[in-house]
Protein backbone atom coordinates (compact mmCIF):
# COMPACT_ATOMS: atom_id res chain seq x y z
CA UNK A 1 0.00 0.00 0.00
CA UNK A 2 2.81 2.34 0.62
CA UNK A 3 4.40 1.53 -2.64
CA UNK A 4 1.40 2.19 -4.37
CA UNK A 5 1.37 5.73 -2.66
CA UNK A 6 4.59 6.83 -3.30
CA UNK A 7 3.52 5.98 -7.52
CA UNK A 8 0.58 7.38 -6.97
CA UNK A 9 2.43 10.95 -5.85
CA UNK A 10 5.39 10.12 -8.58
CA UNK A 11 3.46 10.16 -11.00
CA UNK A 12 1.06 12.45 -10.24
CA UNK A 13 3.94 15.14 -9.84
CA UNK A 14 5.40 14.19 -13.15
CA UNK A 15 2.04 14.46 -14.50
CA UNK A 16 1.12 18.21 -13.13
CA UNK A 17 5.07 18.89 -13.96
CA UNK A 18 5.17 18.38 -17.96
CA UNK A 19 1.63 19.50 -18.21
CA UNK A 20 2.90 22.95 -17.22
CA UNK A 21 5.92 22.04 -20.07
CA UNK A 22 3.68 22.02 -22.34
CA UNK A 23 2.49 25.07 -22.22
CA UNK A 24 5.74 26.82 -20.72
CA UNK A 25 8.43 25.13 -23.53
CA UNK A 26 9.49 27.65 -25.97
CA UNK A 27 9.86 25.10 -28.90
CA UNK A 28 6.17 23.43 -29.95
CA UNK A 29 8.05 20.03 -30.56
CA UNK A 30 9.26 19.48 -26.58
CA UNK A 31 5.45 20.86 -26.07
CA UNK A 32 4.45 17.81 -27.78
CA UNK A 33 6.96 15.53 -26.45
CA UNK A 34 5.92 16.90 -22.99
CA UNK A 35 2.13 16.43 -23.72
CA UNK A 36 3.27 12.18 -24.47
CA UNK A 37 4.70 12.16 -21.42
CA UNK A 38 1.85 13.59 -19.42
CA UNK A 39 -0.25 11.28 -21.32
CA UNK A 40 2.35 8.19 -19.90
CA UNK A 41 1.77 9.08 -16.47
CA UNK A 42 -2.01 9.74 -16.33
CA UNK A 43 -2.57 6.17 -18.25
CA UNK A 44 -0.02 5.19 -14.82
CA UNK A 45 -1.99 6.89 -12.52
CA UNK A 46 -5.09 5.07 -13.95
CA UNK A 47 -3.94 1.49 -13.81
CA UNK A 48 -3.06 2.58 -10.24
CA UNK A 49 -6.82 3.00 -9.92
CA UNK A 50 -8.04 0.07 -11.47
CA UNK A 51 -9.36 1.48 -14.54
CA UNK A 52 -7.19 -0.58 -16.83
CA UNK A 53 -9.92 0.47 -19.98
CA UNK A 54 -9.14 4.13 -19.36
CA UNK A 55 -5.11 3.46 -19.31
CA UNK A 56 -5.32 1.73 -22.62
CA UNK A 57 -7.37 4.09 -24.72
CA UNK A 58 -5.05 7.21 -23.03
CA UNK A 59 -1.51 4.79 -24.61
CA UNK A 60 -3.32 3.89 -27.75
CA UNK A 61 -5.54 6.60 -28.70
CA UNK A 62 -3.55 9.67 -27.15
CA UNK A 63 0.02 8.76 -27.54
CA UNK A 64 -0.25 6.28 -30.42
CA UNK A 65 -2.48 8.55 -32.77
CA UNK A 66 -3.50 11.86 -31.51
CA UNK A 67 0.33 12.87 -29.93
CA UNK A 68 2.02 11.48 -32.43
CA UNK A 69 -0.39 13.46 -34.95
CA UNK A 70 0.33 16.41 -33.41
CA UNK A 71 3.95 16.49 -34.06
CA UNK A 72 3.63 15.42 -37.37
CA UNK A 73 1.71 18.61 -37.70
CA UNK A 74 4.40 20.43 -35.89
CA UNK A 75 7.14 19.73 -37.90
CA UNK A 76 5.53 20.37 -41.00
CA UNK A 77 4.06 23.57 -40.03
CA UNK A 78 7.93 25.15 -40.10
CA UNK A 79 6.88 27.80 -37.26
CA UNK A 80 9.12 30.50 -37.31
CA UNK A 81 9.91 30.62 -33.28
CA UNK A 82 11.34 34.04 -33.88
CA UNK A 83 8.84 35.73 -35.06
CA UNK A 84 5.98 34.15 -32.89
CA UNK A 85 8.59 35.41 -29.91
CA UNK A 86 8.27 38.98 -31.25
CA UNK A 87 4.69 39.19 -31.07
CA UNK A 88 4.96 37.62 -27.34
CA UNK A 89 4.68 41.10 -25.55
CA UNK A 90 2.52 42.46 -27.31
CA UNK A 91 -0.38 39.85 -26.80
CA UNK A 92 0.51 39.27 -23.11
CA UNK A 93 -2.22 41.77 -21.39
CA UNK A 94 -4.89 40.09 -23.45
CA UNK A 95 -3.28 36.39 -22.29
CA UNK A 96 -3.65 37.52 -18.89
CA UNK A 97 -6.65 39.38 -18.75
CA UNK A 98 -8.11 36.07 -20.04
CA UNK A 99 -6.59 33.90 -17.72
CA UNK A 100 -7.52 36.28 -14.74
CA UNK A 101 -11.21 35.75 -15.58
CA UNK A 102 -10.86 32.22 -16.13
CA UNK A 103 -8.67 31.69 -12.99
CA UNK A 104 -12.10 33.27 -10.90
CA UNK A 105 -14.74 31.77 -12.40
CA UNK A 106 -12.58 28.94 -11.98
CA UNK A 107 -12.63 30.17 -7.96
CA UNK A 108 -16.55 30.81 -8.28
CA UNK A 109 -17.13 27.00 -9.05
CA UNK A 110 -15.32 25.86 -6.43
CA UNK A 111 -16.71 28.21 -4.18
CA UNK A 112 -20.12 27.32 -4.44
CA UNK A 113 -19.50 23.38 -5.24
CA UNK A 114 -20.85 21.53 -2.24
CA UNK A 115 -21.01 17.42 -2.20
CA UNK A 116 -24.36 16.10 -2.16
CA UNK A 117 -25.60 14.65 1.03
CA UNK A 118 -27.41 11.40 -0.86
CA UNK A 119 -23.60 10.87 -2.97
CA UNK A 120 -22.21 8.70 -0.08
CA UNK A 121 -25.06 6.38 0.13
CA UNK A 122 -25.94 6.37 -3.47
CA UNK A 123 -22.04 4.74 -3.70
CA UNK A 124 -22.92 2.31 -1.06
CA UNK A 125 -25.77 1.41 -2.30
CA UNK A 126 -24.20 0.42 -6.11
CA UNK A 127 -20.57 -0.94 -4.69
CA UNK A 128 -22.09 -4.53 -5.38
CA UNK A 129 -23.39 -3.86 -8.96
CA UNK A 130 -20.20 -2.05 -9.74
CA UNK A 131 -18.09 -4.86 -8.59
CA UNK A 132 -20.18 -7.90 -10.91
CA UNK A 133 -19.59 -4.79 -13.76
CA UNK A 134 -16.08 -4.67 -16.12
CA UNK A 135 -14.93 -0.81 -16.54
CA UNK A 136 -15.17 -0.95 -19.71
CA UNK A 137 -19.48 -1.87 -19.74
CA UNK A 138 -19.17 0.49 -16.81
CA UNK A 139 -18.04 2.92 -19.30
CA UNK A 140 -20.13 2.48 -22.09
CA UNK A 141 -23.49 2.33 -19.94
CA UNK A 142 -22.67 5.80 -18.45
CA UNK A 143 -21.67 7.20 -21.84
CA UNK A 144 -24.13 6.38 -23.64
CA UNK A 145 -27.18 6.86 -21.56
CA UNK A 146 -26.73 9.64 -19.20
CA UNK A 147 -23.97 11.26 -21.15
CA UNK A 148 -25.32 10.43 -24.75
CA UNK A 149 -26.02 14.34 -25.06
CA UNK A 150 -22.95 15.60 -24.15
CA UNK A 151 -21.14 13.27 -26.06
CA UNK A 152 -22.69 13.97 -28.62
CA UNK A 153 -21.82 17.48 -28.27
CA UNK A 154 -18.40 16.75 -27.75
CA UNK A 155 -18.33 15.22 -30.86
CA UNK A 156 -19.12 17.99 -32.91
CA UNK A 157 -16.47 20.40 -30.75
CA UNK A 158 -13.62 18.14 -31.85
CA UNK A 159 -15.58 18.24 -35.43
CA UNK A 160 -15.23 22.41 -35.52
CA UNK A 161 -12.04 22.39 -34.11
CA UNK A 162 -10.65 19.90 -37.05
CA UNK A 163 -12.14 22.19 -39.44
CA UNK A 164 -10.98 25.12 -38.09
CA UNK A 165 -7.29 23.73 -37.82
CA UNK A 166 -7.58 22.87 -41.43
CA UNK A 167 -8.74 26.16 -42.77
CA UNK A 168 -5.90 28.15 -40.40
CA UNK A 169 -3.27 25.85 -41.80
CA UNK A 170 -4.88 26.04 -45.58
CA UNK A 171 -2.21 28.02 -47.31
CA UNK A 172 -2.37 29.02 -51.16
CA UNK A 173 1.20 28.92 -52.48
CA UNK A 174 2.25 30.37 -55.90
CA UNK A 175 3.51 27.33 -58.23
CA UNK A 176 2.06 24.98 -56.50
CA UNK A 177 -0.20 22.18 -58.52
CA UNK A 178 -3.09 21.47 -56.37
CA UNK A 179 -5.37 18.69 -57.15
CA UNK A 180 -9.10 19.29 -58.62
CA UNK A 181 -10.90 15.95 -58.17
CA UNK A 182 -13.87 17.77 -60.19
CA UNK A 183 -11.70 18.70 -62.91
CA UNK A 184 -10.24 15.13 -63.09
CA UNK A 185 -13.62 12.88 -63.04
CA UNK A 186 -14.78 14.89 -66.02
CA UNK A 187 -11.70 14.62 -68.49
CA UNK A 188 -12.10 12.01 -70.96
CA UNK A 189 -9.96 9.12 -72.02
CA UNK A 190 -8.56 10.58 -74.81
CA UNK A 191 -7.74 13.81 -72.60
CA UNK A 192 -6.16 11.57 -70.15
CA UNK A 193 -4.17 9.13 -72.03
CA UNK A 194 -1.60 9.34 -75.15
CA UNK A 195 -0.55 6.44 -77.13
CA UNK A 196 2.77 6.75 -78.76
CA UNK A 197 4.19 4.20 -81.59
CA UNK A 198 7.66 3.36 -80.67
CA UNK A 199 9.49 1.66 -83.39
CA UNK A 200 11.04 -1.05 -82.91
CA UNK A 201 14.73 -0.60 -80.98
CA UNK A 202 13.35 2.95 -80.51
CA UNK A 203 12.46 2.56 -76.35
CA UNK A 204 13.82 3.90 -73.51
Amino acid sequence: MIIQTIAFYAFAAVTVVSAFMVIAARNPVHSVLYLILAFFNSAALFLLLGAEFIAMILIIVYVGAVAVLFLFVVMMLDINLAELRQGFLRYLPIGAAVGLVLFAELMLALGVWVVSPTAAGSIAANQAALARTSNTEAIGKVLYTDYFFLFQAAGVVLLVAMIGAIVLTLRQRAGVRRQKIAEQIARTRDEAVTVVKVPVGGGI
